[in-house]
């Protein structure tokens, strides 16, 4: 994840899965209990700071040399789920990503090619020694993809305004896993019956693949990260976004395409505005 951080990062987006000790086999579960038990868990923020010091040496060090060992705690139905960080494994993931970002001549001055291509060599090492590992955490830089939507429900958002006493301001949705895999099918079931195949659909089905990896008393979270600093209060507080993804699916599932061509809309607009901002920067 450092290279993300790097560069784009607080303007990141992230859909994390959470899962319970018992997902774990030994000796990592046992290193897991005893690591959630600690009173300095790192936060969000902790994560962020590492990946930018990372930047400060010549040249900068986009993937770290260790596998981080630690981890997001949450308390899920009275037991302990984690999501580890897995930044080596992340940074290796959005070096992949870095040449539809940047044009080639600011990508070899942010990290020059000796650089990259030696990551690449370190990442395919490593991938042939563990070819069924995944990330617990996704991210996205200045938008929130519209299939991560999909599985949460209006309910489940969770909104604080930032104070001038120093509250961050916080936008997240959280789901039982069974819930967003249950509301992923349906939403596909219904892009199927009702529109030609595309991106949204392609998407879906992608991420559908990638719960498919965690244990299904897991924990899914969408929270918007750095994206809070990047629009004003009114902004975040009026975004329902959940809420429109779920109207214009139930309205092509009615044959409604008026009303799900409105929901989209809505939906269009807000995150255009958005995505404008990082030209604007």
């Amino acid at each position: 994840m450092s290279v993300v951080s790097s560069v784009l990062v607080p303007y990141a987006s992230y859909l994390r899965v959470y899962e319970p000790l018992a997902a774990f086999p030994e000796p990592e579960r046992s290193r897991w209990t005893r690591y959630a038990r600690r009173a300095d868990l790192p936060t969000a923020q902790d994560e962020l700071r590492r990946s930018l010091a990372d930047l400060v040496p010549t040249p900068p060090v986009p993937v770290p040399v260790h596998e981080s060992g630690d981890a997001f705690v949450a308390v899920v139905d009275g037991g302990i789920c984690v999501c580890p960080w897995r930044t080596r494994m992340r940074g290796w993931l959005a070096m992949g990503e870095l040449g539809g970002l940047f044009p080639a001549t600011v990508l070899d001055a942010v990290l020059p090619p000796v650089v990259r291509s030696q990551v690449e060599a370190d990442h395919e090492r490593w991938a042939e020694r563990n070819p069924d590992a995944r990330p617990w955490i996704r991210t996205t830089v200045w938008h929130v993809p519209v299939r991560w939507f999909v599985l949460f429900d209006d309910e489940e958002r969770e909104y604080v305004a930032g104070t001038d006493d120093g509250v961050r301001p916080l936008l997240r949705y959280r789901t039982p896993m069974v819930q967003a895999r249950r509301r992923l099918a349906r939403a596909l079931r219904t892009l199927r019956e009702t529109v030609d195949e595309g991106p949204l659909t392609e998407g879906l089905v992608e991420v559908g693949r990638w719960l498919e990896e965690f244990h299904p008393r897991a924990m899914v979270e969408l929270d918007y990260g750095g994206l809070v600093h990047a629009l004003k209060g009114e902004q975040l507080a009026g975004d329902r976004s959940a809420a429109d993804v779920a109207e214009g699916i139930a309205a092509l599932r009615s044959g409604d395409g008026d009303a799900a061509g409105a929901a989209y809309g809505r939906l269009a607009d807000r995150w255009r505005a958005v995505r404008d901002l990082q030209s604007s920067n």
